[in-house]
């Protein structure tokens, strides 16, 4: 009985934690130098690209290299990358944007990227075609990409 018990909290735990929501993350991402914004599709399509009016060409429509990281709230990966994230937002400031994207909730743009494991992390350069890349690396890892992919010193 102990044990019955203890797996309905359990659950019944797990299903209020997972059903709450994050007002931040229902909110439309505004233009908000030196941190992470969260994107929904709407925002997306006006800051990032207009994937209805342009399916067939990747049109940018950002002002600022930009970084978008693809996560769960159940991702253990993509926890150790937020904070290193929320750095990058910080140290580049004035340069690069920052966003996050919950795959869980905007099932829509993770089907665009086709993204199938995350963390999943976008480098998308003012010009020329954005950059994937899978798993979790260390923040040297992701400086070495905004260097390379974003051409940001």
């Amino acid at each position: 009985m102990k044990k019955l018990t203890f797996l309905f909290l359990f659950v019944a735990t797990f299903t209020v934690n997972a059903c709450s929501s994050n007002t931040e993350e229902n909110n439309t991402a505004v233009s908000t130098e030196g941190k992470v914004v969260s994107l929904t599709s709407d925002s997306f399509r006006k800051l990032v690209w207009d994937y209805q009016n342009n399916p067939k060409e990747w049109v940018f429509s950002g002002t600022q290299p930009v970084i978008i990281d693809f996560y769960a709230d159940w991702c253990r990966p993509c926890k150790m990358v937020a904070p290193i994230m929320e750095q990058l937002a910080t140290e580049y400031q004035g340069k690069i944007r920052v966003y996050k994207v919950n795959t869980d909730q905007q099932r829509e743009l993770a089907g665009l990227f086709n993204i199938s494991s995350i963390p999943a992390v976008l480098f998308i350069p003012k010009t020329g075609k954005p950059q994937m890349s899978v798993g979790a690396m260390q923040k040297n890892g992701y400086v070495e990409a905004i260097n390379k992919v974003l051409n940001v010193k």
